[in-house]
């Protein structure tokens, strides 16, 4: 098979703010900062990255259909830091679960989950 993972797209009201947040998030580079296609990455030409685009709309208030999970050495630390760049803990049906459920400031859920073992 010759697909190659490029990108993650993100529609926002603020692509600049939205992927600005997630490069903080992630530790990654600000690849593009044109407003109309704000692209971070790993590291530069690593991909798959993420690129932001402008929507007119917020995003509606149903659960995500595909998001993000990330697994950190240490879950707590990361979901402190998260909170204070400016995510939210959201209820999407998980109840008691070993992951932790954040929205970015424009409402985008992920999942932050425990430790590996």
């Amino acid at each position: 098979m010759n697909l190659r993972w490029e990108q993650v797209v993100v529609d926002a009201v603020d692509p600049v703010a939205l992927g600005t947040w997630w490069a903080a998030a992630l530790g990654w580079t600000v690849v593009n900062d044109d407003p109309n296609a704000f692209e971070i990455q790993r590291e530069p030409e690593q991909l798959p990255g993420m690129i932001f685009l402008p929507v007119s709309t917020t995003k509606p208030s149903s659960k995500n259909r595909l998001h993000l999970d990330f697994r950190p050495h240490d879950q707590e630390f990361e979901v402190e830091r998260l909170i204070g760049l400016g995510a939210r803990h959201v209820e999407v049906g998980q109840g008691v679960a070993s992951w932790v459920v954040l929205a970015d400031p424009e409402g985008n859920e992920f999942c932050v989950l425990s430790a590996p073992t």
